[in-house]
């Protein structure tokens, strides 16, 4: 049916990934978003995570981390996400602007809080000893 394409920001501070939960929306979701046409995935990175976050990312220290599919939550039967993921430091001040609610940081026992996707990629962190 179709493939949606994001990118996202792996955060990890005391072996707990920063998660956002958009306005309106239950489940938790990490950091990022659709790619935009033409975009590469740190332009990508860098715009999503400057607009939902208020800080900049710092693009040089960005490390390819994986990339994960999964059924796409909310959407129809057929549709898949595809999470290019990365870690990277960042500059400025972590709070939520645009669509997104609020912030937290969630560890491996909240893994049931997020999307499909998202357990897949708390499995990955969980595996590399990087999540507890």
């Amino acid at each position: 049916m179709g493939e949606i394409d994001k990118v996202a920001w792996i955060l990890i501070e005391d072996g707990r990934v920063l998660s956002t939960r958009s306005m309106g929306k239950e489940a938790w979701y990490l950091p990022g978003g659709k790619r935009e046409p033409g975009e590469t995935d740190l332009e990508t990175l860098r715009r999503e995570i400057g607009e939902e976050l208020s800080v900049e990312i710092d693009v040089p220290s960005a490390v390819h981390l994986g990339v994960f599919t999964a059924a796409a939550h909310g959407h129809a039967a057929g549709v898949t996400v595809r999470m290019t993921c990365y870690r990277a430091g960042y500059r400025g001040r972590l709070q939520p602007a645009s669509e997104i609610a609020e912030m937290a940081w969630l560890g491996y026992a909240d893994r049931h809080r997020t999307s499909a996707v998202d357990h897949i990629i708390f499995d990955h962190l969980l595996a590399e000893d990087l999540l507890r």
